[in-house]
């Protein structure tokens, strides 16, 4: 595995998904919200730096999240490397600092913090965005707006939204040209473009990449294109499968090409298979679709300057001057 895949690993799984899988749970009265103290029997480990690193107490072991695996099963690297990457989009129980905010009032705060950013339009600095930096084109972000799934976000980040099978909203994908993240107090569900009702439905990872996709396919008809936003709570998986049970759905399974997307597609795979659903695996031929469609765009460009550059007759002559 290249190293920059190793990094994207890293910062994909927090060291709190390895230890409640191994079996730790949270000492809540012992931990602080910069250590999060969790426990196993007689063993203790700490985590810190925002869930990216830990340490033993009781001994000097310390480090991320392959040596963590490491720490707490046993093992080699590769086998650790394996072990996280098996992780990815797994949502740790979060430690609870306060008396929780009842459901009806975490509603209330992301629908009014949602409700009071305007709309993308032509020009703005989120359309800019959209349009420049990730080369979607305005027929896609129309839809996406029409449909009221943006917003503008702080310095030019887009707002992408998550909802229910309902359509209550539930949260937000943050994306800009130096944010990623996602709504402080909302949760991941699915966000979702294209025919509401539809049989075929293409699951991303990232709203960004559900866009890349319906502009690829021209926003294809019978087409639901979602993304889990990089995580895969039980608030997904029911989401998912709630689809997928309908008369005639075909799961595609378009996330990823790297080792990450091989693992949601297996998700996806086994949805299906529990469902009866048709399913099929839909590969980006870049890394993800939206460096496929900014390749593409940058072909096209190139292609359309060339061919403007070369015309079939002969150049403008120029007037002999006057003397």
């Amino acid at each position: 595995m290249e190293r920059q895949e190793l990094e994207e690993l890293r910062d994909r799984v927090p060291c709190a998904a390895i230890l409640e899988q191994a079996g730790f749970a949270i000492d809540r009265k012992e931990s602080t919200r910069r250590a999060v103290k969790y426990r196993r029997e007689a063993e203790i480990v700490i985590v810190i730096h925002g869930g990216k690193g830990w340490f033993d107490p009781l001994s000097d072991a310390k480090g991320d999240v392959f040596s963590l695996v490491a720490h707490v099963d046993g093992g080699s690297f590769a086998e650790a490397v394996d072990r996280v990457a098996s992780l990815v989009g797994f949502v740790a129980t979060a430690p609870t600092w306060a008396q929780p905010m009842r459901d009806t009032e975490q509603a209330a705060s992301i629908g009014d913090r949602w409700g009071a950013r305007r709309k993308p339009w032509p020009g703005s600095a989120t359309w800019r965005y959209l349009r420049e930096a990730r080369s979607l084109p305005d027929a896609v972000i129309r839809t996406a707006v029409r449909q009221d799934l943006l917003r503008e976000g702080p310095y030019g980040s887009m707002w992408a939204a998550h909802v229910d099978g309902d359509g209550g909203l539930t949260g937000w994908e943050e994306r800009g040209p130096d944010w990623r993240g996602y709504s402080t107090g909302g949760s991941k569900v699915l966000f979702r473009i294209g025919s509401p009702g539809a049989s075929r439905l293409c699951v991303t990872e990232a709203a960004i990449d559900a866009l890349s996709l319906a502009a690829l396919e021209g926003l294809r008809e019978h087409t639901l294109y979602l993304s889990t936003g990089g995580g895969w709570s039980p608030a997904t998986d029911a989401a998912v499968r709630r689809l997928a049970a309908r008369p005639g759905a075909q799961l595609v399974a378009a996330t990823d090409a790297n080792s990450q997307g091989e693992t949601f597609a297996g998700r996806l795979r086994d949805i299906a298979e529990d469902t009866g659903c048709d399913w099929a695996r839909l590969m980006p031929p870049a890394e993800d679709w939206n460096d496929a469609l900014r390749a593409k765009v940058g072909v096209c460009a190139r292609e359309e300057k060339k061919s403007r550059g070369t015309g079939n007759g002969l150049p403008h002559a120029r007037r002999p001057r006057q003397r």
